[in-house]
C-alpha cells in the first residue's frame, strides 16, 4: 500500500515576526495582536518601531555594571499605554528577580490601565506614577537612584525634563527619542537670533515651517551637547525608517563619570550665537564646579 504523504506544515506568519519568549496575551492586551492573534498593518508598524528600540535598551541593559542598590531600575517618561514598559519587562526584566520598571504618565486613564493590565498579567515589578516628568523627580514613590531613563516621543520640554531627571537620579543610561520641540523655535522668533540675524544664515527661519525644522535641530544638538558635558557618551541614530515616523531621532547617552569642558563651552557658544543664552540658567545648567570637567 502507498504511502500517504502529508502536506507540509503552515507556516505561522505571526510566530516568524514576534519575538521568542514573547507573550501573545500580552500582545492581545496591548492591541498589537487581535483577539484571533493576528497581526494587521498598522500593529506590525508599531510592533516593529518598539521592537527596534529594543534592541537599543536591551544592548544598554547587559552592558551596565551591577547597580549599587543590587536592584535594576528603568523610569519610562510620558509612557502611554506603556507599550515600552509592557514588553521590556516580558523579554528583559520578567527574568530578573532584582529589578523594577516606573512608568510615568500624565493621563489618569492611561496610568489605571496599565495597573490593571499589570496585575492581571501578573507584572508585579511594575509600577505606574500619575505623574508629569519634571514632577516624577521629587516623587517619594520613586527610587534615589535608577539606572536607566528612557523617554519615548516625550513632548517638546519634557524631554529636557527627563534629562534632567536622569542627572538628578544618576542614570547609566539615557534613551530619548525627542518629539513636537517648540521652546527654541519660539526663542528663535522673539530674539531672531540676535548674531545671526542680520546675515543670510537667518534665511533658516524666516519661513515659520523652517523655523520649526531648524528649531528641532537646534535643540537636538544642544541636549547631545548638554549630556555630553554631563559625562555621557551620546550616540545619535535612526529610530526606524522615516517611512514609519518622521520623529525619528533617537539619542542614546552612556554614563562615562566624566564631564567634559570642552562640550560645555560649545554648547554655551551655540545658545549666544543664537540668542538662546537665557536657557544656560534654566534648560542647560551647566556643571558648577568646573574643575571637574575635562
Amino acid at each position: 500500500m502507498k504511502k500517504q504523504k502529508h502536506p507540509p506544515p503552515i507556516a505561522n506568519p505571526v510566530a516568524e515576526e514576534i519575538r521568542p519568549g514573547q507573550s501573545v496575551e500580552l500582545l492581545k492586551e496591548l492591541h498589537i495582536l487581535t483577539r484571533e492573534g493576528k497581526l494587521n498593518q498598522d500593529s506590525r508598524r508599531k510592533l516593529k518601531q518598539v521592537y527596534h528600540l529594543v534592541q537599543f535598551i536591551e544592548k544598554l541593559l547587559r552592558e551596565l555594571p551591577a547597580p549599587p542598590s543590587g536592584t535594576l531600575t528603568l523610569a519610562d517618561h510620558g509612557a502611554g499605554k506603556s507599550y515600552l514598559g509592557f514588553i521590556l519587562y516580558d523579554l528583559y526584566f520578567k527574568d530578573l528577580t532584582n529589578s523594577h520598571i516606573y512608568g510615568v504618565e500624565t493621563r489618569s486613564e492611561l496610568v489605571q490601565k496599565s495597573r490593571e493590565l499589570a496585575a492581571r498579567l501578573g507584572f508585579d515589578r511594575m509600577s505606574f506614577l500619575n505623574l508629569s516628568v519634571a514632577d516624577s523627580t521629587d516623587s517619594q514613590s520613586m527610587p534615589a537612584v535608577v539606572d536607566v531613563v528612557t523617554a519615548l516621543h516625550a513632548c517638546d520640554t519634557a524631554t529636557d525634563d527627563a534629562i534632567a531627571f536622569g542627572l538628578q537620579k544618576r542614570a547609566q543610561a539615557m534613551v530619548l527619542v525627542p518629539c513636537c520641540q517648540a521652546e527654541i523655535a519660539r526663542s528663535l522668533n522673539a530674539n531672531k537670533a540676535l548674531q545671526l540675524h542680520k546675515t543670510p544664515l537667518a534665511e533658516l527661519w524666516r519661513h515659520p515651517l523652517h523655523t520649526r525644522e531648524i528649531g528641532s535641530q537646534i535643540t537636538n544638538v544642544l541636549r547631545c551637547l548638554y549630556l555630553e558635558a554631563w559625562g555621557y557618551q551620546v550616540t545619535v541614530t535612526e529610530l526606524v525608517g522615516w517611512e514609519h515616523s518622521m520623529k525619528n531621532e533617537l539619542i542614546l547617552a552612556r554614563s562615562t563619570g566624566r564631564p567634559k569642558r570642552a562640550a560645555g563651552d560649545r554648547l554655551r557658544a551655540l545658545l549666544q550665537e543664537f540668542g538662546l543664552s537665557e536657557l544656560l540658567h534654566t534648560r542647560f545648567t551647566l556643571p558648577h564646579d568646573n574643575e571637574t570637567l575635562v
